[in-house]
């Protein structure tokens, strides 16, 4: 568990640092140009600056000038609002993730501040446009009524995300069952949840998770079975299991092999059950190592494992003896003068 904790908190490092040199290398424009712009903020945004004093002829031309004061304003706004929004990421991210709750809720929150500094972008960018923002958030909050009675499985999914982290049913790197299918938690959305197995992704809404199997909280118990003959002493067949089964040791296991005893009575010989405890990621490479080692300590001491054997009877083996040693009757046919 502590290697996969290690692995999640390198994922994060990883999103943190995700920008890339072209989007760097664009914010970093961005940052330049918004300093020049506060810099020469008269000489751009003056009433007698040379984007509206209409230096030209053309009409077009001059309305042209006149929008690159708005596409400035615009640009700085955006500019500003996003170096704030990645570096109050960069300090969730970087303060959330000793644990992988804290992890889970770091991706939460950014989740959220994103949608909250999308939409406020769009408000700001059409106020400075000269659009009345007022009617437009007043007419939202209609539209989000109206919207909001139609998109009722919308706000059930974002509410049962916010039930999950907060009463902290399962984390970002725990392995789940929902629904029969097993996986690792990738993520933990506002909408959905994403499962991992075996290079598959499974996305489930949340509204739609139900019964969750939650393997990670406490170890998980691997299980070996394997059968011996009948013709086997149990005695003998026990006493090596307890002085060999000490000197197996396999990476993933939590403390020793456990003999449990005779589990079944098979159809051709005695079943006898191993467990031990590993985390839950670690299960199916025990089992296999398990039951790997167990063989050959069985093939190193002589103890048989059976096989199924089947016996086949002919038509002929299944008469009684006394059928099968008479002598079979001979039908003669005789003419009519023979008869006579």
């Amino acid at each position: 568990m502590t290697e996969k904790l290690k692995q999640q908190n390198e994922q994060v490092k990883k999103k943190v640092k995700s920008l890339g040199p072209l989007k760097v290398f664009i914010l970093l424009i961005m940052a330049v140009g918004t300093v020049c712009s506060y810099v020469f903020h008269d000489f751009i945004f003056a009433e007698d600056s040379i984007f509206y004093s209409g230096i030209t002829s053309s009409q077009l031309l001059n309305s042209l000038l006149a929008i690159v004061p708005k596409v400035i304003q615009a640009i700085r706004i955006v500019t500003i609002v996003l170096i704030i929004t990645t570096i109050v990421i960069a300090i969730i991210n970087k303060v959330f993730k000793r644990t992988q709750r804290e992890i889970t809720v770091a991706r939460l929150i950014t989740n959220l501040l994103k949608w909250v500094v999308t939409i406020i972008l769009i408000i700001a960018v059409l106020a400075v446009w000269g659009i009345d923002t007022t009617a437009l958030i007043t007419g939202a909050g209609v539209i989000t009524l109206i919207v909001g009675l139609g998109m009722q499985s919308l706000i059930a999914d974002i509410v049962a995300g916010l039930f999950i982290v907060f009463e902290n049913e399962f984390n970002v790197g725990d392995i789940i069952t929902i629904d029969d299918f097993r996986g690792t938690v990738l993520s933990i959305g506002i909408r959905t949840t994403k499962l991992e197995a075996v290079g598959n992704i499974k996305i489930i809404n949340n509204s739609d998770i139900r019964g969750v199997l939650n393997q990670t909280v406490k170890p998980s118990t691997a299980k070996s079975l394997i059968d011996i003959e009948y013709g086997e002493s149990l005695e003998r067949v026990e006493g090596i299991i307890k002085a060999k089964l000490p000197d197996i040791k396999i990476d993933g296991i939590i403390g020793d092999i456990s003999y449990d005893g005779v589990s079944a009575l098979g159809a051709s010989g005695v079943t006898l059950q191993f467990t031990a405890k590993c985390y839950e990621g670690d299960i199916f490479g025990v089992q296999r190592e398990m039951n790997k080692r167990l063989k050959m300590m069985f093939d190193e001491n002589s103890i048989g494992i059976p096989f199924p054997q089947v016996v086949v009877h002919t038509a002929e083996e299944s008469k009684p003896v006394e059928e099968q040693k008479k002598p079979a009757r001979k039908t003669v046919k005789k003419t009519n003068k023979e008869q006579k």
